[in-house]
């Protein structure tokens, strides 16, 4: 793998000294918040238990996921659920640490921390699963008779990482010929 072009570590960030356990450190600090907050729900919230927050727009409710998030495949049958939900989850906790373990992903900041809340977030849940079987929801947002399915920490962690991912993906059918923008702002100025 050649040099990357200057400017090219300023496009995309400055991960590359940085130590490889520092991704597992954001997933740590996500996995620790997803449990935190579920087990204060589980201490002082009977299961269905609703908080009016912001009336017509946000609660906190306890409520126990046998689905994935936001409740995907809760009706299915147990066995099968039980078998794709922790193997799917298991697969992508070693795919992502792979990655990140041997840095593939370090040069790019956005990806790596991306990769990081994914990380996170699955443990989280993979964790409860794994204990109890169930995964706690809490965060319920709606807006009159529309509801969102209630969500935790770790289900918000999965989908900013997502979000940061499909960001990442855009970013980089920018500019071809492997420029990057600083890379042409600045041949511009150098005019």
């Amino acid at each position: 793998m050649g040099e990357a072009a200057p400017g090219r570590l300023r496009a995309r960030g400055a991960l590359a000294s940085c130590p490889t356990w520092l991704p597992f450190a954001v997933a740590f600090v996500v996995f620790a918040l997803d449990q935190i907050s579920k087990w204060v729900i589980k201490t002082r919230l009977s299961t269905w238990d609703t908080v009016h927050v912001i009336p017509g727009f946000f609660n906190i409710v306890h409520a126990e996921n046998r689905g994935v998030a936001f409740g995907f495949l809760a009706a299915s049958s147990g066995a099968v659920r039980g078998i794709v939900l922790v193997g799917v989850a298991a697969a992508v906790l070693v795919y992502v640490t792979v990655l990140l373990w041997t840095g593939r992903t370090r040069e790019n900041t956005l990806l790596t921390m991306a990769l990081a809340l994914v990380l996170g977030g699955a443990m989280g849940n993979l964790y409860d699963r794994l204990a109890r079987g169930t995964v706690t929801d809490f965060i319920e947002v709606y807006a009159g008779d529309h509801y969102f399915p209630a969500f935790n920490v770790a289900d918000s962690a999965i989908s900013i990482g997502g979000a940061l991912l499909v960001l990442d993906m855009l970013r980089s059918r920018g500019p071809k010929h492997g420029l990057e923008a600083d890379d042409v702002s600045q041949a511009h100025l150098n005019r």
